[in-house]
């Protein structure tokens, strides 16, 4: 990565320091943890005459780290140590890593805002963004449950106002449509077209139109095959064969046997000849009547171009539209009932929000002014200003953090009015204020003390430590009263290797503190008084 080679470092709990003189590379190993958890803006990391830089990060998770939470959301196992790796290429291609399966650099991202947080004087993504005011205010509320009770509140708000714009929009475009649907039912119902209709009376049509030229056939038939006919004669052969059965020695059994079953199906055929010639009686009105149905129910059929048997269905269907059309107006009405009543109760929500983030905002504030003193700047003011915005599902606040430097001096954004040295100070408070009673974080302090010295540095480096009780804290310092804080000391130096800059991260021991600490305070010749002075500030 640009200047380094090959490094590992083992972070501890408690406060962290690294040191080194300006452009030993500090900045860059800051750059290369921002590129492993995905930070956009980091600069291409790979060393010259490299093809690709490597970056790997591994965290201990305990067993309710919201870290968890996100993998579980992404697909990922969840297991108690988290390794995030990113490569990137000469080429700029950028590839990464979650516990040894590929994930995006959203994915990293979103990680990254559960297992670290980086603080310093251009920090845009936390406490100097006013964007973010209002959710660190929040947090330091505990006003979770406000916020999710407001959420739910506007979700219902919402689905209320988009239920009445679909009625209205619906309402509206039926009202356009009012007179061909009430034509339209008026018709159908009318002629109360049923399924299979069409069908059922052109058959009968074409029955009847058939009738003239069948009946007589069929009426000759029906006479042939009755007792003037075929069943006289059979009947009569049946009788003669009857009195010459005892003579014939069982010759003419099979016969009248034959001719029973004959008779059977003759009376069965006779039987359909007749109800046949029964159908064919009819009125010749019944024809015109059928003819004058049929062709009424094509025509509507053709008229709104669906198929005969389809208009019992559309009769449905428009009849439907028609009873929307006539029941809007109540429709209407409640749905705007409804929607008043969700804004009654968003507005009772927010309200109550806005009510417990006024309570935050000054117990933040009379925090801030018990930090602030300790950091030399016990005249200086901090306030949270909260002003009415839009309404949206986190409520109506806006929420602003301001300070006013001196008594009587104007107030104004954090990140607008405090200088560099101030800023660093008010940035340390507020994350003192806001990390009170969070445990397992990880802070990175960007030289967050430059601009300060003397005791008011001593005041940072105390106010450090303290912070690092219960969170794991990284500061890169030039200070030496904020280096004599730490609980582990790294010196960060550029060396010369086979014509090549390299940059090196050595921990330091007791002996080695002693002289960092000293150079820090004298500068490249290290006196024996700078490191009395240095024994003195790492003695606290």
């Amino acid at each position: 990565m640009l200047i380094i080679d090959r490094l590992e470092l083992t972070f501890q709990p408690g406060l962290n320091v690294l040191t080194g003189e300006t452009g030993a590379g500090k900045s860059i190993l800051l750059d290369s943890l921002g590129f492993v958890l995905g930070w956009r803006g980091r600069a291409e990391l790979v060393r010259e005459g490299a093809e690709q830089g490597e970056v790997t990060a591994e965290f201990d998770l305990a067993s309710d780290h919201p870290a968890r939470e996100v993998l579980a959301e992404a697909g990922f196992s969840q297991d108690d140590t988290l390794i995030l790796r990113r490569v990137n290429t000469r080429d700029g291609r950028k590839t990464a890593w979650i516990n040894d399966r590929r994930a995006s650099g959203e994915l990293l991202r979103a990680l990254s805002e559960t297992l670290v947080e980086l603080h310093g004087q251009n920090d845009d993504r936390g406490l100097l963004n006013p964007s973010g005011h209002r959710r660190l205010l929040d947090d330091f509320g505990d006003l979770y449950d406000h916020v999710a009770r407001t959420r739910a509140a506007w979700r219902d708000l919402h689905g209320a106002k988009s239920a009445l714009a679909e009625a209205e929009t619906a309402a509206e475009a039926l009202a356009e449509e009012e007179d061909f649907l009430r034509h339209a039912v008026s018709e159908l119902t009318q002629l109360a077209p049923e399924a299979g209709e069409d069908a059922h009376l052109d058959s009968r049509r074409r029955m009847m139109q058939a009738a003239e030229k069948i009946r007589e056939d069929i009426a000759r038939a029906h006479t042939a095959l009755g007792s003037g006919g075929a069943e006289g004669m059979m009947r009569d052969a049946s009788r003669w064969l009857e009195g010459a059965a005892d003579r014939a020695e069982g010759a003419l059994e099979a016969p009248m046997a034959a001719l029973e079953r004959a008779l059977i199906e003759l009376g069965n055929a006779e039987d359909g000849v007749s109800r046949a010639l029964d159908a064919l009686d009819f009125d010749a009105s019944e024809l015109e009547n059928i003819e004058e149905r049929l062709f009424a129910i094509r025509a509507l059929a053709r008229k709104h171009n669906v198929l005969p048997d389809q208009l019992s269905d559309l009769a449905e269907k428009l009849g439907a539209k028609l009873d929307a059309l006539d029941g809007g107006a109540e429709e209407l009405a409640s749905l705007k009932a409804a929607l008043h009543e969700a804004e009654d109760v968003y507005d009772g929500i927010a309200d109550a929000l806005g009510a417990a983030r006024a309570e935050a905002a000054e117990a933040l504030d009379l925090a801030m002014a018990k930090e602030l003193a300790p950091l030399k700047l016990d005249r200086a003011v901090f306030a949270t200003e909260l002003s009415e915005g839009d309404a949206g599902p986190d409520g109506r606040d806006t929420v602003l953090f301001t300070v006013a430097t001196n008594p009587g001096a104007p107030s104004g954004p954090l990140n607008k009015i405090a200088s560099g040295g101030e800023l660093s100070r008010f940035l340390l408070a507020l994350k003192v204020c806001l990390t009170s009673g969070v445990e397992g974080l990880t802070l990175i302090f960007d030289e967050i003390d430059r601009g300060v010295g003397g005791a008011t540095a001593d005041a940072v480096g105390r106010r450090l430590a303290e912070l690092s009780a219960s969170s794991q804290v990284l500061v890169v310092t030039h200070s030496p009263q904020v280096a004599a804080r730490g609980a582990h000391h790294w010196r960060v130096e550029k060396r010369i290797k086979n014509g090549a800059t390299l940059s090196t991260v050595s921990p330091l021991g007791a002996d080695e503190r002693v002289d960092e600490v000293a150079r820090m305070l004298s500068g490249d010749t290290v006196t024996d008084a700078a490191r009395i002075a240095a024994r003195t500030l790492l003695a606290g």
